[in-house]
């Protein structure tokens, strides 16, 4: 669900890709268990195959070992044998010969009778000779002898193992732990058995075994030192893990097994078969291969549809979104047109021809706005103007009657012409902030003149003023309100704070006084105003005059905002443009 919501705020290259991944990956999978369970089943089939043949050889093996021990009474009973080992000492040559040769005979029958049979004997300690089945002139290998003594065996299993050679053997007298008299051993054939191992494998390679692990002793076929102690230990895991048959898939030396095992009660052995898995599935490992190669072509498809969508749709999509962002941000550009006449080549087409026209229509508008906005200021300036004449001649007329105030109405005199002569100057809509500075200095001189000594005046910060345009008379009708509002009825001394400072790509102007006569409700109303001004434009005189121009200059981030001044009063904060 994650993944289909961040699908869903994705981009269209994004999303195709995975709806052609979607598609791809479905047909790669099905593919996939195809092999996988066609492998499993070989896999399955030829083990169980193997596995049979296992049991059908060690079933022979078992046999062949299961009717040797049953005959080897029958030979340990021979009449001869019993003669020559209880009175050889005291027979003739002659008798001694006539029944050893009889013994070989019998013997010889023994051998021939199974192949797995490679020699059999007859170990007679009183004549002090081994007979066997071809040969006559031997000797008594006392240590041979002992080998084959029925203590040596396991009660479980018939065999010994002398010097890597695999006996089965039967004493007479039976069942008794004393010296016998004879003894007979019948040597099996490791070869034999190596090639029943064989067998089982087949032509497929590996290697086979037959593991005795009570008593240490193993027969291999075609498996190497390292890979007959691994079968060893193969077969000790599953002895321990109580397992008497199977087969299961296993690494060694690098490489991938089927190793089938099975056991076998009668020589108490494991018969383990270790054949390459590649041998096992044969051909199918072709269309494993195949299948990798397409998974290889899958990723080259997938490169090739990712570059097309890239080149053919992602790109020209992208461009066309890059150049919308730019209209966002004014930036009025036309798209270069290197497409046909496909669906980019008529977006690109309709995109350049709505900008042409946009542009047009901006160009208009913003020629007829700027035209309103000059006549406005015009009108603005010209309903500032008038606003101070009628005050400064009845000032003047009573500095001119009193007797003693010639010097100030004569600095007042001048003052006045200072103001109109800045005020009537229509040439420029715009002048620099510290000419607009020093025109407020000479309204707040005129205005000392008035109040004498009760109005008190800080300038801060007139020396750091930035070097920008701006409206004119801004400063004046603000520092005016305060004289007129704040000053007019009051009382007491007043206090007028002006300074300046920058603030974030802006310069912002501070007008504060400590009038005590506007409450927070009118400054209140009075911010409402100054916020909503667009809408009141027949309201133009005073703060929102002010204000109107800046927004008109700069837009509507700037103007004037009013607070509560730390003085008392009232706070007019202007906020410019210092770009």
């Amino acid at each position: 669900m994650k993944s289909l919501l961040f699908l869903r705020d994705s981009s269209i290259f994004k999303k195709m890709l995975a709806a052609f991944l979607a598609a791809l990956l479905p047909l790669l999978a099905i593919t996939w268990m195809i092999v996988e369970q066609g492998s499993n089943r070989i896999r399955g089939e030829i083990s169980e195959s193997v596995l049979n043949t296992a049991r059908y050889y060690m079933d022979s093996l078992d046999k062949e070992a299961d009717r040797i021990e049953r005959y080897l009474p029958n030979y340990v009973m021979d009449q001869d044998l019993m003669e020559i080992a209880a009175t050889g000492d005291h027979m003739s040559s002659y008798e001694r010969s006539s029944s050893i040769l009889d013994i070989q005979k019998r013997l010889d029958l023994m051998r021939n009778s199974s192949p797995f049979i490679r020699e059999t004997k007859a170990y007679i300690p009183v004549i002090d000779r081994t007979v066997l089945s071809h040969s006559f002139e031997t000797f008594l290998d006392l240590e041979e002898y002992a080998a084959m003594r029925q203590s040596e065996k396991l009660y479980e299993e018939p065999f010994i193992i002398w010097r890597d050679r695999l006996f089965m053997s039967m004493q007479y007298p039976t069942g008794t732990t004393a010296k016998p008299l004879y003894i007979v051993a019948v040597e099996l054939s490791v070869p034999e058995i190596r090639g029943t191992l064989a067998q089982i494998r087949g032509s497929r390679g590996g290697g086979s075994a037959m593991i005795n692990l009570d008593r240490g002793w193993s027969v291999e076929s075609g498996a190497d030192a390292d890979m007959a102690s691994h079968m060893q230990e193969f077969a000790r895991q599953k002895s321990a893990a109580g397992d008497r048959q199977g087969s299961e898939t296993i690494a060694y030396d690098g490489a991938r097994y089927v190793a089938i095992y099975t056991h076998s009660a009668v020589w108490n052995a494991y018969a383990v078969t270790y054949v390459p898995e590649a041998e096992v599935l044969g051909s199918l490992e072709v269309y494993r291969t195949l299948f990798w190669w397409a998974c290889g072509l899958a990723v080259v498809i997938v490169l090739f549809f990712s570059y097309f969508l890239l080149q053919i749709i992602y790109r020209p999509l992208m461009k066309l979104v890059h150049s919308f962002r730019r209209v966002q941000m004014n930036r009025l550009e036309t798209i270069a047109v290197d497409r046909g006449a496909d669906e980019f080549g008529y977006l690109y087409e309709a995109f350049n021809d709505t900008v042409l026209h946009l542009k047009t229509l901006i160009e208009e508008n913003y020629e007829g706005q700027i035209r309103n906005q000059r006549s406005e200021l015009k009108r603005l300036q010209s309903q500032i103007n008038p606003h101070f004449l009628y005050n400064c001649f009845f000032v003047l007329c009573r500095l001119i009657k009193s007797g003693n105030q010639q010097e100030k109405a004569y600095r007042f005199c001048l003052h006045i012409g200072q103001y109109f002569q800045f005020i009537t100057r229509n040439d420029e809509d715009d002048i620099p902030l510290k000419l607009e500075a020093e025109h407020s200095r000479t309204y707040v001189e005129m205005q000392s003149i008035c109040y004498g000594d009760r109005i008190q005046v800080a300038f801060d910060g007139q020396d750091r003023l930035p070097d920008i345009l701006v409206p004119r008379l801004i400063l004046q009708p603000v520092i005016e309100n305060a004289y007129k509002h704040a000053f007019d009825r009051m009382p007491g001394p007043g206090e007028l704070w002006l300074r300046g400072e920058t603030d974030e790509g802006s310069f912002v102007f501070y007008v504060e006084d400590n009038g005590d006569r506007i409450t927070d409700e009118e400054i209140e109303a009075l911010r409402k105003k100054l916020l909503y001004s667009a809408n009141r434009i027949e309201e133009t005189t005073g703060l929102l005059n002010v204000h109107r121009r800046i927004q008109l200059r700069y837009g509507e981030e700037y103007g004037l905002a009013v607070a509560r001044s730390e003085l008392g009063g009232l706070q007019v904060r202007i906020r410019l443009s210092a770009g």
